[in-house]
This record gives structure tokens, sequence and C-alpha cells, in this order.
């Protein structure tokens, strides 16, 4: 492989991880036309909205470890298929939620093999050609990409072309076919396959219940750094384009759709902006990247609470963009932590975990929806804003402690 191919190997699993994220977001701005049909109460909606997280952790926890053992093509390829599967059952019934559940699980199954396979597959093609550090950025910004351009895309379909419940999801199923089909042409880079040093394919050998424990996971640095910012990912991303796009719909002068769009794809902008200043913020010194995406995340909790309040359609945005800001940045700050701490053989696992964590955070929209009755919105924003205090405390106490011995910066 010439040079120039070897900077390129990790274009095509960047493209297949943007168009699997593609499909788990594009359900995203469709919340607010699923609620306007009347089939389904806003606690239906936003669980089918974490539904597919069902799907992301198993094949999260059991795509990582397994992907060392066999190696990265043959865990990445199905996801693709599954993708576009997923979005041909969303579009085959839109107004059954048991059939809505079914096709986002299988989307979440796709995403969670190309965000723990993937993330892994981009870092070590980004290695191979003495760009590693690298590789984290570039997993976030396909992942980031994916997630942007699903959620656009689908906003404008839904309100102004025909078919409003089903063109984005046939026009995906092809998209992420194609995708697929050009990771057939990237070589391979797992242990288990002799794509890394002689001896880590003794991995094979060892009972597979071995692969899925990952010691890292106990990593002081990981514990009082990685967990508690883990959460607020996709609890910032959930919040800014299902949460408040869902509060004020009504006041967005009778294209909510469009409403819903603009806020998704203006929130994960700015994470996407944000993941390319990423470099300089990041460091393997200290806990920096952490510390500023939790800040982040307080000053948009707070923002969140001030716009559900008084419905302001400039605050609902100016929150959007901060909390996408706080995604893009806690993303890529615990992405680079992990490639720094995980062992040899550790890598796809311990993304795997946590990612795995991270998805926690897309039960927040289920969780506010179910409180509302007894909270306000606004109260429950500034709840946020405090635990999200609480664990910038912790993170800025482990400031520069239990730094990995062998740093992969």
């Amino acid at each position: 492989m010439t040079d120039g191919a070897a900077r390129r190997a990790w274009w095509p699993v960047a493209a297949a991880m943007l168009a699997v994220a593609w499909g788990g977001n594009e359900f995203t701005p469709l919340l607010v036309l699923y609620r306007e049909q009347g089939h389904m109460g806003p606690v239906t909606v936003d669980a089918l909205l974490a539904a597919y997280v069902l799907g992301i952790v198993p094949a999260l926890l059991l795509g990582g470890p397994l992907s060392d053992r066999f190696g990265r093509r043959p865990l990445l390829l199905p996801a693709a298929p599954l993708s576009a599967l997923g979005s041909l059952v969303l579009a085959a019934a839109p107004a059954e939620p048991v059939v809505l559940a079914v096709g986002r699980v299988l989307c979440g199954v796709a995403l969670g093999l190309v965000m723990a396979t993937g993330t892994t597959w981009v870092t070590e093609l980004s290695g191979a050609a003495g760009e590693r550090a690298a590789g984290p950025r570039r997993s976030s910004l396909s992942l980031t990409g994916g997630f942007l351009v699903g959620a656009g895309v689908a906003a404008v379909l839904a309100e102004w072309a025909p078919w409003p419940a089903h063109l984005t999801y046939v026009l995906h199923a092809v998209l992420a076919l194609a995708a697929g089909a050009w990771v057939l042409r990237v070589p391979e880079t797992s242990p288990a396959r002799g794509g890394l040093p002689a001896g880590a394919s003794d991995r094979r050998r060892a009972p597979l219940r071995d692969d899925l424990l990952v010691p890292a996971v106990v990593h002081r640095r990981f514990l009082l750094v990685v967990v508690p910012v883990a959460p607020w990912v996709f609890g910032c991303a959930g919040s800014a384009y299902a949460v408040l796009p869902g509060l004020l719909a009504d006041h967005a002068g009778g294209v909510p759709v469009a409403f819903a769009g603009l806020m998704t794809v203006l929130g994960l902008g700015c994470g996407l902006g944000i993941q390319v200043l990423a470099r300089r913020i990041d460091t393997a010194r200290s806990a920096r990247a952490s510390v500023v995406a939790l800040v982040i995340v307080v000053a948009g909790m707070v923002l969140g609470s001030v716009a559900s309040a008084t419905l302001s359609l400039p605050l609902g945005l100016l929150a959007a963009a901060v909390l996408g800001s706080g995604y893009g940045l806690g993303l890529v700050a615990g992405l680079s932590e992990v490639a720094r701490l995980a062992g040899t053989g550790q890598l796809a696992g311990l993304t795997a975990v946590y990612y795995a964590l991270t998805y926690l955070g897309f039960f927040v929209p289920m969780v506010l929806a179910w409180l509302a009755p007894t909270w306000s919105y606004a109260e429950m924003f500034g709840f946020g804003a405090a635990s999200a205090t609480v664990c910038l405390v912790v993170v800025a106490a482990a400031w520069r402690t239990h730094l990995p011995t062998v740093v992969r910066a």
C-alpha cells in the first residue's frame, strides 16, 4: 500500500460510520411528526427514541471484544445492511409503536457495531499511517457528521417532500448499502487477523469470556475522569434535539418538524465544530478537555432551564448550540482518554464500555417526559445543571491524577 493509500485507508470505515449514524438519528426530527399524528403520547415517542439503546449496548459490549478476537471486518460488515433494514422497517408502519421499536433496535445494533469496531478500526488505520492521535477525532467527526446530516435531511424531507414518514428512510437504506460495500476494500488491522504484532493472536485461544473482561474499566482515571462525563454526552444531545424541540414546537411558525431539524442540526453542528478544535483543548497531561466539556454542559443546562421557562425560540436555539458543544467536546475527550488508557488488545472493548455509558444519556428525554406531570422542565434542567456541576468537581479533582504509565498522545 502506498503512503497516500495508507493515509486514506480509514475513509471507507468512516463513511460506513457516517451512514449508520445517519440512520440512528434520522428518527429524531420526526418525533414531532409522530406526536402530531396523535397515535402516540410523549412518553411513548421518547421511549422509541431510546429504544435503539437496547440494540446499541449489547452490540457495543459484545462487538468490541469480539472484533479483537475475530477481526474488525467480520464485525463491521453487517452494520450497514442492518441499518438499512432498520430504516425499511421504520418506513413500513409509521403508526405502529411495536414496528417502530423493532426498527429502532435494528438501527441500534448497527450503530453499536460501528461505534465500537469502527472507532477502533479508524484509530488503528490512522496509527498505521503514523497518525494515531487523529483516530479518535476522525471517528467522532464521522459519527457526529452522520447524526447531523441524517437529522437535517430527514427534517427537510418530512416537512416539504412527499411521503414524510417514508422517503427519508428509503433514501438512507440505499446510501447505507453503498457505504457498506466500500468497506470491503479496507485492510484488516486486528491482532486476531495478523494486522498487529505477533503474539496478540493468542487471544483467540483463550476462553471467549476472557475477551469480555476489560481490566481498564477499573482504572482510577477511567472511573474519575471518563465515567462522570460519559452520560452527559448523549444526555446533552438528547436534550438539545429531543426535549427542547418538543417544548417549542407550538411556537415554530407552522413548520414544527423543520424547526426540530434546525435545532438538531444547530446542536450537532456546534458539536462538530468544537470537535475540530478539540485537538487544541485535549492533552495527555491533564483532564482539561473533560473539565471544559462539563463547564459547557452546565451552561447548556442553565440555558435549557431558562428556555423551558420562557418558551423563547432564540434562547432555545442558543441552548441547543451550547448543549451540542458539550456533546461534541465530551465525546472527543472521552475517546481520547480511552485511547490512552486501553492496554494491548483492549481498545475495542474499552471503547465499547465508554460508548455504552454515553448512551445512558438517551434515556433522559423519556425520563423527563415521565416526570413532567410532577416537575416542570425548567426545574428538571436546573437539576441537570446541579448534577453536572457535581461531576465537574469530581473530574477537576482528578485533573492530573492516575495518568496512564504509557501515554498514547
